[in-house]
Order: C-alpha cells, then sequence, then structure tokens
C-alpha cells in the first residue's frame, strides 16, 4: 500500500488559499497553513485533552486541546475538525466554530508551526476510544486546574495550546 502525500492548504492572513505544500516541507520552510484545534468540554466545564503521541513529527509527548490537525485540499474546517476528531479520539460531537488566530513557533529541531488555526468548540460526555498512534493517553481537567498547571508547566504543552486557550479565556469561552 502506498502511503498518500499529506498537504496542507497554504493561506494569507486573510485565510485565502494560495495553494498546497506538502505538509512537511510546509513546516521546514515556515509556510503560513491552515489548521484546526478542537477543544471538547464535559456538561461539567472540564475539557478532555490529550497527550500527543510520541511518534509525531513535532510535539510528541507534549499534552494539548483534544484535537488538532490540518484540513485537506478542497476540504472544508468543519468537516476536517469532524474526521480528526473520529480518527484521534474515537468519538465525534457536534462543533461550534469560535475564532482564528495566527502564530508562529520555531522548533529546535529545524520546524517552524506558522498557522491560521480555526478553533472550533464541542461537548461530550463520554469515553474517548483513542488512538494510541496519535493519543498517548487523554484527561479530563477544570480550567483552573488547566490554567495553574499552564503557568506551573509551560513545557508540558504544545507551543499553540496556551495561546489558544489564553483568547477563550479572553473572550469568555471558558466554562467555569
Amino acid at each position: 500500500m502506498s502511503v498518500v502525500e499529506e498537504r496542507v492548504v497554504l493561506v494569507d492572513e486573510d485565510d485565502r488559499a494560495l495553494g498546497t505544500e506538502e505538509k512537511l516541507a510546509a513546516h521546514e520552510k515556515a509556510l503560513l497553513h491552515r489548521a484546526l484545534s478542537v477543544f471538547v468540554f464535559d456538561s461539567s466545564g472540564r475539557l478532555l485533552l490529550q497527550r500527543r503521541a510520541l511518534s509525531k513529527y513535532h510535539s510528541g509527548g507534549l499534552w494539548t486541546n483534544t484535537c488538532c490537525s490540518h484540513p485537506r485540499p478542497g476540504e472544508a474546517v468543519p468537516d476536517a475538525a469532524h474526521r480528526r476528531l473520529r480518527e484521534e479520539m474515537g468519538f465525534d460531537c457536534a462543533l461550534e466554530p469560535a475564532f482564528t488566530f495566527v502564530y508562529h513557533a520555531p522548533f529546535s529541531h529545524g520546524l517552524t508551526e506558522h498557522e491560521l488555526d480555526h478553533v472550533l468548540l464541542g461537548r461530550f460526555d463520554g469515553t474517548p476510544a483513542a488512538d494510541p498512534a496519535e493519543v498517548a493517553e487523554w484527561a479530563w481537567i477544570a480550567p483552573a486546574e488547566l490554567e495553574a498547571d499552564l503557568a506551573l508547566r509551560p513545557e508540558r504543552y504544545t507551543v499553540w495550546f496556551p495561546l489558544a486557550m489564553a483568547e477563550l479565556k479572553r473572550r469568555g469561552l471558558l466554562p467555569g
């Protein structure tokens, strides 16, 4: 079976598509591309976190939001969010777009995240069936406890996660 080349959608800061690039090459060249971050809360207001699998090409073993990925060329952001939520966490739920933000973060191993990140919010009260190839572990956490841990141990988290959390808080979108 041949491996399909993963491509990301290159965009400008207004999210206008400019073309596509192979995913790893886009991160090597620090090209701005479309991404998505899903934040799923339960009815108690806890956020579902995942710790990325150690085999991920960057940020392996770090904690982050419920699901994060890139839409494929021609794929709408909500469709990609549902697809990746099912693939990574083994469930799906209703999702609402919340906001977008742009960030640029170089890593020590030569890759750079330069993304226009679409943040979507959902609610789920079940037990995830996470794919171990994607997710090392998962946990539900109250936003106040998470904020304290982010302040105390930021190195445990992906670079985009505290940025998105701060924007969720600023917009009054964190439960509790």
